[in-house]
């Protein structure tokens, strides 16, 4: 393997962490600081996409960006909505929002389950033109994808010590304390979920016009690889500041893609990547307890070579 064909790869990991960890933020901020699962991730994320896809077609590269993220929120209002008004459990809200959001996608775009986006201005190839015969013109994803995250980095940085992300944060970790502090936890909960969406369907927006192509499964599995991601950030960066520990989130968001091509590189058959993936899951959520294990499992492993020896 060439070193061109390794830098090129490494660059595609590199584009596809970062977009992707836009969704990673968003469980970063639902997950970790509201302590909700939010399983809608996979159907917001393809929503996103469509309707990124939908209006940037219709000739609204940047009206398609904050539509994406808008299509998120409203997502991620019916999602708290039924857990916080309905009495629906959290889990369960996510999964009759991802369903219904299958048939919702199929017809934000107009019955069909691929929009081409070949011939379609986005705001990669808008970048892409305006960088055209400098040495950046070939980096016009890699520099949007960074925007991107990194205000979504410092938004949330911001956001999450204002007064609001502060009872955000109080409703994650105790939300009976928060009810006696006179914090309504429905106000907390539906704000935290709202935000959180708007970061999913930025994420898919921005994936979809990347790839110049929007399918139906664009989000499949986006949840477990978001997962993954900021459990792998968790192992690398668990203590600090909240810009910190998004900073963090994104490596891990990144070291998640580099070891998925690294999979690819190896011809593994495409229908055994989701196992991949579930792997890397299971690795990452059990990489702290081994770690905590270690110095006893080495005492004990020392202990038998010690009695082997006397015996």
């Amino acid at each position: 393997m060439s070193l061109s064909i390794v830098l090129n790869l490494g660059e595609t990991a590199l584009q596809l962490g970062l977009i992707c960890s836009l969704t990673v933020l968003a469980l970063f901020l639902s997950y970790s600081m509201l302590n909700v699962c939010d399983l809608s991730t996979d159907g917001c994320f393809t929503l996103g996409a469509c309707v990124g896809a939908t209006v940037a077609i219709a000739g609204h590269p940047f009206l398609s960006i904050p539509a994406a993220m808008l299509a998120g929120t409203l997502s991620g209002f019916v999602t708290a909505f039924l857990q916080t008004r309905m009495g629906v459990d959290s889990l369960l809200a996510g999964i009759i929002v991802n369903t219904a959001l299958y048939s919702i996608n199929i017809a934000v775009m107009g019955g069909s389950s691929l929009l081409n986006m070949n011939k379609t201005e986005t705001v990669f190839t808008m970048l892409k033109a305006s960088l055209k015969g400098t040495a950046l013109a070939d980096r016009h994803v890699l520099i949007v994808a960074l925007i991107a995250v990194v205000v979504i980095v410092l938004f949330l940085g911001f956001f999450l010590t204002t007064r609001l992300g502060l009872a955000i944060r109080a409703t994650g970790n105790n939300e009976d304390m928060v009810k006696s502090s006179s914090i309504n936890p429905v106000f907390t909960t539906t704000i935290g979920l709202c935000v959180a969406n708007a970061f999913t369907g930025l994420s898919g927006c921005l994936l979809g016009q990347s790839q110049k192509s929007v399918s139906i499964d664009i989000g499949t599995g986006m949840l477990t690889v978001a997962l993954a991601s900021l459990l792998i950030g968790r192992t690398f960066v668990s203590k600090g500041g909240i810009i910190k520990r998004a900073v963090g989130v994104v490596i891990g968001s990144i070291i998640f893609r580099i070891v998925y091509t690294i999979a690819l590189r190896f011809n593994m058959p495409a229908f055994m990547l989701k196992f991949v993936s579930s792997v890397i899951v299971v690795i990452a959520i059990s990489a702290p307890y081994l770690k905590s294990r270690y110095p006893m499992m080495k005492r004990k492993f020392e202990a038998m070579r010690g009695e082997k020896k006397n015996a």
